[in-house]
Order: C-alpha cells, then structure tokens, then sequence
C-alpha cells in the first residue's frame, strides 16, 4: 500500500512506528528491498559501475563529501551511478550541489545511462527513480 501511493500519511507514520517499537525483520527488509526494487525506474550502467550515495538523513550536519567522492571515482575510470535527493536534514544533498553546478538532474533514465556509458558518471535524482 505505501509503494503504491494509497497509503496515508497516517498509515505511513503508524507503520513505521511500529516497526521502530518492534524492531524490523530480515524478512521484512529484504521484502521492502524488493519491492522498491520492482517499482523503480531502471537506467542502463556498464558493468562493474558502482553507486555512491551520501548518509542523508544522518541529522550529523556533515558536508556533502559522496558527490565529490563521484567524480573522483569516475575519474579514477570507475564509472559511477550516483543517487541521491536534495538536502533533508543537512542544508545540501547531492541534487543541491549538482543543481548549484548547473547540472540538469531531471533526465531520463536512458539520458542517465548514457552519461554513465559515455562520460562514466550519471546522476539519478531519488524521488525520479523511486516514484
């Protein structure tokens, strides 16, 4: 019901209560992984790429250090999926800094793997790939 988008505020914020009370299971887990996986956008990457992606969330106030560690990554000719969202809980995520940089982050996902075949980096902006 949440992947779905009929689930409620309400029901989110009770759902993930409980699981907070109890604890969650591996079983749970890996079915929230699977089903997040079945429902997002797929883009095309080389093999051996890899997908960095910043703590967010953390409530740490830590700088943004996974967008630049992407491109030194790529540059080291690793390509890279990077992933990620605006800031949340931080003044800058990756979506932020690529922005501030004058990188367009609402492309497709085939734009995306081609970035990430021709140039070795691409960015996929998280509430595009995980509608």
């Amino acid at each position: 019901i949440i992947m779905s988008g009929d689930a409620t505020p309400g029901q989110i914020g009770g759902f993930l209560m409980a699981l907070r009370v109890r604890g969650e299971t591996v079983s749970e887990i890996s079915g929230a992984v699977a089903t997040m996986r079945a429902k997002m956008l797929q883009v095309d990457a080389p093999d051996g790429a890899i997908d960095i992606v910043g703590t967010g969330g953390d409530n740490s106030h830590s700088v943004n250090i996974s967008t630049g560690s992407a491109f030194v990554i790529a540059g080291s000719g690793v390509p890279v999926a990077k992933h990620g969202n605006r800031g949340l809980s931080s003044l800058t995520g990756a979506a932020d800094v690529l922005v501030a940089l004058g990188v367009k982050i609402d492309i497709s996902p085939e734009f995306i793997g081609r970035c990430i075949h021709e140039a070795g980096i691409g960015f996929m902006f998280a509430p595009a790939h995980h509608p």
